[in-house]
């Protein structure tokens, strides 16, 4: 395994962060660490990363501590930040030439500049690139000390479609040599796409993990879920169907109960009277964000509030 977290605690004073969280990634694999605002997947990165020390358990990557054994493992790993780092009047050639310079072996900026699609933009400073311009060239950052394992968070937040499928199409070709991602985000559908092995937190503790096809079979096939236009009248179509309709994000709904022949006809006949169109139809297995609402939902309801996470030294520390 290439990173091995074991009963992991992160506490800010009296406010536990991370509680008792295990999970491993394999070597040439990309594990996605999922979970809402506050669930834990920062101060868990910035502990395997060796900026947080842990207040109990133990976290290894590449067989190495990472508080401990810091200097040794800084070398094989890299760190992809969702901003900051970068002095705002440098330009992307001259930051790569920089952190190349950091390591005994590194790619070479021109070639990274054209792997993420900005040979074009080497003039320009990073102040004056768009947010997701920026966000290629951090992923550069991560990627010039050929790392063995990659720590990518949010690396497609802000991108256009054009980068999203560069950045996506990178973060295959890190697998197929063999490199190990973490990657956290928000987008399901492209964790969906992406990822070998997912692990859902919040509040700390991990709520469930697998294969997201295993996940997805997993997600309590009974319900029946569609795609319509945002704002139904969910009181009247539930009581059509006999049984209650939810919208869960705008747009998305769920029906609960299972998905018989009588349900569909009364949904799809329903929304035909309403002169609405049906965007897309799910019964038995779930997506990703199904599976994630879900749960993070049901995690929600059985626990009560608490404070949100301290904020956290990720955003002030430098990349190095």
């Amino acid at each position: 395994m290439a990173i091995e977290v074991d009963g992991l605690v992160v506490r800010y004073g009296e406010r536990v962060a991370v509680d008792h969280l295990s999970f491993t990634a394999a070597r040439g694999s990309v594990t996605a660490l999922l979970g809402p605002n506050g669930a834990g997947k920062t101060s868990t990165v910035e502990t395997l990363e060796g900026y947080r020390r842990p207040d109990a358990g133990t976290v290894r990557v590449l067989g190495l501590d990472p508080v401990e054994q810091h200097a040794v493992l800084t070398p094989r790993i890299g760190a992809m930040l969702q901003s900051g780092g970068v002095y705002s009047g440098i330009r992307p050639v001259e930051v790569l030439r920089l952190f190349a310079s950091y390591y005994d072996d590194p790619l070479d900026p021109h070639e990274l500049l054209d792997l993420v699609g900005l040979s074009e933009l080497t003039r320009s400073t990073w102040r004056s690139l768009s947010g997701g311009e920026q966000q290629r060239l951090s992923l550069a950052l991560a990627l010039v000390g050929r790392p063995e394992v990659a720590f990518l968070d949010e690396p497609t937040a802000g991108v256009d479609p054009a980068g999203r499928q560069v950045i996506r199409r990178i973060i295959t070709d890190l697998r197929d040599r063999g490199v190990t991602v973490l990657l956290t985000s928000h987008d399901l559908d492209e964790v969906e796409r992406l990822a070998d092995h997912v692990v859902i937190i919040d509040r700390g503790v991990v709520l469930a993990e697998g294969a997201p096809t295993e996940l997805a079979r997993s997600g309590g096939g009974d319900d029946l879920r569609f795609g319509a236009p945002a704002g139904l009248d969910t009181e009247a179509l539930s009581a059509r169907l006999g049984v209650g309709v939810v919208e869960v994000t705008p747009g998305e709904y769920r029906v609960g109960g299972p998905g018989t022949p009588a349900v569909i006809a009364a949904l799809t006949g329903w929304l035909a009277e309403q002169d609405l169109p049906l965007a897309d139809l799910r019964a038995g297995r779930q997506r990703l964000e199904d599976v994630f609402l879900r749960l993070t939902e049901d995690n929600a309801a059985s626990v009560s509030p608490t404070a949100e996470a301290a904020p956290s030294s990720r955003r002030r520390r430098s990349r190095r």
